[in-house]
């Protein structure tokens, strides 16, 4: 049995597992945070400081492997101009600016507010704008996932 890989798939898997490990988790924080928030109020700023810590240290690291290895497959087989690669690559740029511009630093803040005052106008205020963007986020991950898969108007 001969093992045989090309470049192009390996670069294609570590794209893959990138998505996966930068946003596979924050797909089921619509989810979890609500129920962690009716059932364990009071552990709501642990779950948001982990959340800030996850955001830095693995999902923007993600998002930037993943723009890395896209655009890499897209120049080894001349694919830029393809509707199914530049759609999720313009997702992506959104992902990042929103993610690194809202998401990141509401986590923190959610954090602060969690112990200040869960109960509070403000945080009730910064905890339904994440929200709002983490279904956004999501639902723009699905798009891209599926634009690279299904390749319409390829």
């Amino acid at each position: 049995m001969t093992l045989a890989l090309a470049g192009y798939d390996v670069v294609k898997a570590f794209h893959i597992m990138a998505v996966v490990a930068g946003y596979g988790l924050p797909m089921a924080y619509p989810f979890l945070l609500p129920c962690v928030r009716r059932r364990h109020p009071a552990a709501m700023a642990g779950v948001h400081d982990v959340q800030h810590l996850l955001n830095q240290r693995i999902t923007g690291p993600m998002t930037v492997l993943i723009l890395a290895f896209g655009a890499w497959m897209a120049s080894k087989h001349d694919l830029w101009g393809e509707v199914w690669v530049d759609v999720p690559i313009a997702i992506l740029l959104v992902i990042g600016a929103l993610g690194g511009g809202m998401v990141v630093p509401a986590t923190a803040r959610l954090a602060e507010l969690a112990r200040e005052d869960l109960d509070g106008p403000e945080y009730a205020r910064v905890y339904r704008r994440y929200m709002t963007a983490e279904i956004v986020l999501s639902v723009l991950v699905l798009v891209a996932v599926f634009f690279m898969a299904a390749k319409p108007f390829a």
